[in-house]
């Protein structure tokens, strides 16, 4: 049986591609994308899958809920991101939600798909 895909999701950087006014209230942006992930997964990835929601800054201190484990970054977000990545099993797969260029190079060079942030926004 297959290990469930491992997705890890750059809080700061989808909530940041929407320019919806979430620079006011950054915390409230990453729970209403955490919300929107438990409810609606990730499209176009049928099986199991464990979402992980990375978030940093103004936004730590979100709660996990079901369906969706969140992570508050203890320094930068995308360090956290590359250790999460670099921790799973060699044979688990990996998506990483971002699309920041220098996280992409960095956990695609560990063996991660990766994704733009229009895969989990509405």
């Amino acid at each position: 049986m297959e290990a469930a895909l491992l997705v890890i999701v750059d809080a700061a950087n989808v909530v940041g591609s929407v320019p919806d006014g979430w620079w006011r209230d950054r915390r409230g942006a990453a729970e209403r994308l955490r919300d929107r992930l438990a409810a609606d997964g990730v499209p176009g990835r049928p099986g199991e899958v464990e979402i992980v929601l990375v978030v940093e800054g103004a936004a730590r201190g979100v709660e996990s809920v079901e369906g969706v484990r969140v992570e508050s970054a203890p320094g930068s977000g995308d360090d956290h991101m590359v250790e999460l990545v670099a921790a799973r099993p060699p044979d688990r797969p990996c998506l990483v939600v971002t699309a920041d260029r220098e996280l992409r190079r960095r956990v695609t060079e560990l063996g991660a798909e990766v994704t733009g942030p229009r895969t989990v926004r509405p």
